[in-house]
């Protein structure tokens, strides 16, 4: 475990918790991944990094058992199945601190110093967001955003009927992070790994 993050305060991590695993065909966020449900490795991975961590679920999931020991909060989407970036923009109003670090709750290998690398870059561009490129590709999670620039245009997408990450993402100005740099923070990319199928929780 690293030592938490001194801007640990200004930052509030975001779980994303609320998809239906319908390639996974049952809840995968409860089940074992090393010792632990799965969604457990991506609230703690965040909990190094942030001072609170907000889960977001879908409207009628019961809370799950979550780490003990985090400041946590836990909130239900308004509406079945509409997607992450209807989940973020309704969870933004709730966040109080000027840096959200969002991820997705399948995300169980996220690597805090690569964490904290997004954080910093964020800090230092001046941009909107800092995301990691993944070869020629920019990913949409785990992502650093100013929440006082992103929250009017996350509102504004999700009420044109827009469900995308990258859609938003494509809105603002986001400082990308090279393959290089973060991969020598994380030299096997295990921060990028996802659980979608029963046979990726052997991997």
């Amino acid at each position: 475990m690293i030592p938490r993050s001194k801007a640990a305060g200004s930052v509030t991590g975001i779980v994303l918790a609320g998809g239906r695993s319908t390639r996974f065909g049952r809840d995968k966020l409860r089940e074992p991944y090393r010792g632990a449900p799965l969604l457990h490795h991506a609230v703690l991975a965040l909990s190094q990094v942030c001072g609170e961590v907000l889960v977001t679920l879908a409207p009628h999931d019961v809370r799950p058992a979550l780490p003990a020991g985090v400041p946590l909060l836990v909130q239900h989407d308004l509406v079945e199945g509409e997607g992450p970036l209807a989940a973020l923009a309704a969870a933004l109003p709730n966040v109080t601190s000027e840096t959200v670090l969002l991820a997705a709750g399948d995300m169980p290998e996220l690597s805090p110093p690569v964490l904290l690398e997004l954080v910093r870059t964020l800090g230092e561009s001046g941009a909107d967001g800092a995301t990691l490129r993944d070869g020629d590709r920019v990913r949409p999670l785990p992502v650093a955003l100013l929440v006082r620039r992103v929250r009017p245009v996350a509102a504004a997408l999700v009420r044109d009927g827009e469900r995308r990450l990258r859609t938003l993402l494509d809105a603002l100005r986001i400082a990308a992070i090279d393959e290089v740099t973060w991969r020598s923070l994380d030299p096997d990319g295990r921060t990028l790994f996802d659980v979608d199928t029963p046979a990726d929780l052997s991997r």
